[in-house]
């Protein structure tokens, strides 16, 4: 196994990892979103996104990039945050996220080196040291920081996804 580089500095090997990324996939919770669930006065939870985040997906996509949601939660918002960017492939309520990356992989037709991943909790971890290039932000657990090859300087919901999104395009 590699090692890791768990920092907000990127790894030596990072601009050949990131030039080939044709895939990248979010996690939900804690990513995309500052990781509160907010509660209304319905009943329902909704969640906090940042609108830089979700211009960053738009100029992947642009550039040919595949996205996709990998995310063990499963809120309303989230699905509506994904459609609303007119991601493809989303998957809530994942308990396996290695195990469907590997579908997904199969389906879009790209290679694990081929493929990014951000999450930010310990079910994240195995998929992050399969992917080509694997990240987190700086609030994650300890363990899963330690797994990424990036943190990001930025946190989840508050433009970290945006940070990786500029990195992929910047590398192609």
């Amino acid at each position: 196994m590699q090692k890791r580089h768990a920092r907000a500095t990127l790894p030596p090997d990072a601009g050949e990892r990131l030039k080939r990324i044709r895939l990248v996939c979010f996690d939900v919770d804690g990513v995309l979103t500052d990781g509160h669930l907010y509660f209304l006065p319905n009943g329902e939870w909704s969640q906090r996104f940042y609108v830089r985040d979700g211009y960053g997906i738009k100029l992947l996509q642009q550039a040919g990039v595949e996205i996709a949601i990998l995310s063990s939660g499963d809120v309303r918002s989230g699905r509506a945050r994904a459609e609303s960017l007119g991601i493809k492939h989303v998957h809530f309520g994942v308990t396996d996220k290695a195990s469907k990356f590997a579908e997904l992989a199969k389906n879009v037709g790209v290679s694990a080196p081929e493929a990014a991943f951000m999450g930010d909790e310990l079910v994240d971890i195995p998929l992050l040291q399969q992917v080509g290039f694997g990240a987190t932000v700086p609030d994650a657990v300890e363990e899963v920081r330690a797994a990424a090859h990036y943190v990001t300087q930025r946190r989840g919901g508050e433009g970290a996804v945006r940070e990786i999104c500029d990195l992929i395009r910047n590398h192609r």
